[in-house]
């Protein structure tokens, strides 16, 4: 008969920790998937392409406004569009690789998890202190929420969360790493 003393502990179900693996590996997917359809753009007309947007959803490509992004599309060079999407796609892996990291529960991954989180704090509490600029019926722009900054609002509360939980549970999530030499 063994005990319980030799049986090794299974890891503890973390429903947080799943759902923030989640949120990682999603965001890593989109990113990626974003970039490569960044990389096909490189050799395009931009401008072609988006007065052809403009026709296909009946919008005046003459328009200030319409004509004014043209304009500025024709200034983007190949060799810009390969860095955005290089960038995009770095940042996707960098998130791809965080999430599987913290799905194995690796001990390099809380810390990388926590780090990137708090890295973007300071810049959004920044932008939530910056003034509102109330639409001008000039340059109206789209709202997603009733307040412009609530959704910025809600990412850092997310981020403040992912922070607190991650360290606070972090000997209890990744235990097996603490006990061992890695």
């Amino acid at each position: 008969m063994t005990g319980n003393a030799t049986t090794p502990a299974l890891k503890k179900r973390a429903p947080t920790l799943y759902f923030i693996v989640a949120v990682k590996l999603i965001k890593g997917a989109a990113l990626v998937l974003l970039a490569l359809g960044v990389f096909t753009l490189a050799n395009k007309d931009l401008p072609e392409m988006f007065s052809q947007f403009l026709h296909w959803v009946h919008l005046d490509p003459e328009n200030r406004f319409f004509s004014g992004i043209g304009v500025w599309l024709g200034n983007i060079t190949p060799a810009n569009v390969r860095v955005v999407a290089s960038g995009t796609f770095l940042c996707g892996l960098f998130l791809i690789i965080l999430g599987l990291g913290l799905a194995f529960r690796a001990k390099w991954a809380i810390w990388l998890a926590i780090g990137e989180s708090a890295f973007f704090i300071p810049i959004e509490v920044f932008e939530l202190l910056q003034p509102h600029n109330p639409d001008s019926p000039a340059h109206p722009r789209a709202a997603l929420f009733a307040h412009p900054k609530l959704g910025l609002f809600i990412v850092l509360a997310l981020n403040v969360f992912i922070v607190w939980y991650l360290y606070e549970n972090r000997q209890r999530l990744f235990r097996h790493h603490a006990d061992g030499a890695g």
